[in-house]
């Protein structure tokens, strides 16, 4: 069981609970969805009943992957389900990783719940796979609170691809962050949570 938590938010496993929260989140036409990688395309209704299905069925014959890919964000006091954090492969040959983070409901956004959740599982990335030495966050120049959000956590700016994603017609810079395995453990000595607890 992952679980690790914030002062505001936890990262944890999925449950059987989070899947009418997931599939009326992930149907297409929600707001969150204009920022986070609109420019891919969307899974239809019907493909997000089957994927959350898939997922219960993991979750049921204790099959979820370690390190796990994806883990739900949920509310530390309710444990309601705000969102989702993942990662994919940018070149498994050089263990180079890209993560990634969705908080669905814009009432919860600004409030330092993505700041903490993302740092949870940036830490966890580094502690389950002790071969990585980087982790990497992609976006794209309309999404200013995912770009003032790797900053925080003190994510360099790598790259720049100008006028690389099309959004609504419009092109946009595709957008690079990288943090390197010394450098979050010189700002986090004791682990993100630690360090979290100390600010409070």
């Amino acid at each position: 069981m992952v679980y690790m938590a914030g002062t505001k938010v936890v990262i944890r496993d999925w449950k059987l609970e989070d899947s009418d929260d997931y599939i009326f989140w992930w149907q297409p036409g929600q707001y969150w969805q204009k920022f986070d990688g609109p420019y891919y395309p969307r899974m239809s209704k019907e493909e997000v009943i089957q994927r959350v299905e898939e997922q219960c069925l993991k979750i049921k014959e204790h099959k979820l992957e370690t390190p796990r890919r994806v883990l739900a964000i949920a509310d530390k006091d309710s444990d309601k389900l705000l969102g989702r954090v993942s990662w994919y492969w940018e070149s498994k040959e050089t263990n180079w990783l890209c993560a990634g983070i969705g908080i669905f409901d814009p009432d919860y956004w600004g409030n330092g719940r993505g700041f903490e959740a993302f740092g949870l599982w940036t830490d966890y990335l580094f502690q389950a796979m002790p071969e990585i030495v980087r982790v990497d966050l992609r976006t794209w120049s309309g999404n200013h609170g995912m770009m003032k959000l790797a900053e925080k956590l003190g994510y360099t700016k790598e790259a720049c691809f100008r006028k690389a994603r099309i959004v609504d017609g419009k092109y946009y810079d595709s957008i690079g962050y990288g943090v390197l395995r010394e450098e979050w453990e010189t700002m986090h000595p004791e682990g993100f949570e630690n360090t979290l607890v100390n600010k409070h």
